[in-house]
């Protein structure tokens, strides 16, 4: 690293540490700009709780059309944390700053706060004041808890439909979502009649920040953030469609990015995902320059609330090889005749790379120390196998799981080894809802259930495959439900004696008003992997 590169790495790292904490924000930077419209129009989010500290963000956001602009000039912003609405007992509060560099977002950690207990925020610039939040901490790790209730989500395209399911997610009763890929598409707008996205291909930095703007400045999506904490992982449409690792993926139709760029895109990307979600900087390893150099954003983590439940985030995209046996060796993904693809059985394949699986299976051999009811893995995808083809033979989709078989079964066998709790898998990416247990071997139909799957539908977008729904559930007996057409979410009440997940479906995401119901609902026995229908 050279003398400049060097200064802006100190220069930037300091950016960071001003933007997530009051401790060293440099008094001279400081502007009161006045604002002629409230600058608070992306809303507040949460995220990242532990049992004593929680982030809390927001990002300066002004449009084009209201004539008035943010600047470049850094801003600072003050923050409360309350334990009341009124703001009448407040617990802490400071200042940050928020830097252009930023695109004018701020990430402030909030420590010393009380275990398992609900808090309010909000946050100020100048006479400007942004909308409530309302966050808690987690419980401490050695805590008796009766009860955690989450809601795992993925996969709202914006000219799908509308973010409807966010509004009525609020009246569940949460204390956590789980976020678990493709917050925003990068496809230019549409022919969509509903609504389409602004711009063309999203490929630079300036293109993810508009991208991730226009969907931040949905209401229902804002009152979501605002109503509690929020774990995300990403999928490929934060940044290109089926990239896997370093290597680009493929739209489908004229992307003008190219596998030379590739890397600077993911850089671009990797920043506006920072930069739009409630997450620690300890994230960036080497700060903002290090993305340009390839360094990793260490998405990945194990939290822990109470005795109740280890929550596992994984990255199921940063670290993937790539997929093998598509047609004329295009970039992207397909389905796969498992029996005239080589590479397919080779062990050396990973979907979370060397590193992550090494990490998560060194937190599972300590999960019996733990004492944990269940433990949780939050991941982009389908775990299970989906075999395409009736009858005999096999027909699987090489971008999920099942392209990467070898890796499954140490993840599986990791799971058996270790003896570790009420294995719950959720996932998204597909789509559909896909309901079933996880399998120690897919090829052996009687073999041992290792733990339950809950893969996702979408919030909006689209899936193509509701027609053959029943044929292909059939045909894979690990899984008891499926749906490909309703688009929702689910929610898991976990007590430390069985856990409920109920499939929540908006009628039509075509619609702002559009109602919702209960798709369907199953419980599972703390100790007995097995999926009952209620």
């Amino acid at each position: 690293m050279n003398h400049l590169e060097s200064r802006n790495r100190r220069a930037l790292l300091k950016l960071l540490c001003a933007s997530a904490s009051s401790l060293c924000l440099p008094r001279s930077a400081w502007s009161q700009q006045r604002f002629a419209s409230n600058p608070f129009t992306l809303g507040v989010a949460s995220g990242s709780p532990t049992a004593d500290s929680v982030v809390l963000w927001t990002r300066l956001h002004l449009p084009r059309a209201s004539g008035d602009s943010i600047g470049r000039a850094p801003i600072a912003l003050r923050w409360e944390v309350a334990h009341d609405e009124q703001f009448a007992r407040i617990v802490q509060s400071g200042q940050t700053l928020a830097v252009a560099e930023l695109a004018h977002s701020v990430h402030v950690e909030v420590a010393g706060l009380e275990p398992d207990r609900w808090y309010f925020y909000r946050f100020m610039a100048g006479a400007a004041l942004s909308a409530l939040g309302r966050t808690r901490t987690f419980p401490k790790p050695d805590a008796v808890v009766d009860q955690l209730r989450l809601a795992y989500a993925s996969c709202q395209k914006w000219e799908d439909g509308y973010f409807t399911a966010w509004r009525h997610m609020r009246e569940e009763n949460l204390d956590l979502v789980l976020f678990l890929g493709d917050y925003i598409y990068e496809y230019p707008g549409s022919s969509s009649k509903l609504r389409s996205p602004s711009g063309g291909w999203v490929l630079n930095l300036n293109d993810y920040r508009q991208r991730y703007a226009l969907y931040k400045g949905d209401a229902d999506l804002q009152a979501m953030h605002a109503a509690c904490p929020w774990l995300l992982t990403w999928d490929d449409h934060e940044v290109q469609n089926d990239y896997a690792g370093l290597q680009a993926g493929n739209s489908g139709f004229a992307d003008p990015s190219s596998a030379a760029d590739f890397l600077v895109r993911r850089a671009a990307a990797y920043q506006a995902w920072y930069e739009h979600m409630p997450v620690r900087s300890s994230v960036l390893l080497q700060g903002l320059a290090g993305l340009s150099l390839g360094a990793e954003m260490r998405i990945y983590q194990r939290l822990q609330f109470g005795q109740l439940a280890s929550l596992f985030m994984l990255d199921g995209r940063q670290y993937k090889d790539p997929q093998v046996c598509n047609k004329d060796e295009a970039l992207g993904s397909s389905r796969v005749n498992p029996a005239y693809c080589a590479q397919w059985p080779d062990a050396r394949r990973s979907l979370l790379g060397q590193q992550q699986e090494r990490w998560l299976y060194q937190e599972f051999s300590q999960a019996r120390a733990r004492e944990t009811h269940w433990n949780v893995l939050g991941q982009p995808t389908l775990l299970g196998q989906r075999n395409f083809k009736s009858g005999s033979g096999r027909v699987l989709w090489n971008d999920g799981w099942d392209g990467y078989s070898a890796a499954r079964s140490r993840l599986t066998d990791s799971l058996r080894q270790q003896r570790v709790s009420n294995p719950v898998v959720l996932g998204g990416d597909v789509h559909e809802n896909w309901v079933g247990h996880v399998k120690a071997d897919y090829a052996d139909p009687n073999s041992a259930s290792v733990g339950v799957e809950f893969c996702g539908t979408s919030i909006t977008s689209r899936s193509g495959g509701a027609a053959r729904t029943r044929e292909i559930l059939a045909a894979n007996p690990h899984f008891v439900f499926a749906d490909a057409q309703r688009k929702g979410y689910g929610v898991v009440d976990f007590r430390p004696d069985h856990l409920t997940t109920t499939l929540r479906a908006v009628d039509d995401v075509m619609r702002q008003d559009s109602r919702i119901e209960t798709l369907a609902r199953f419980t599972v026995q703390s100790g007995r992997p097995v999926l009952e229908r209620v």
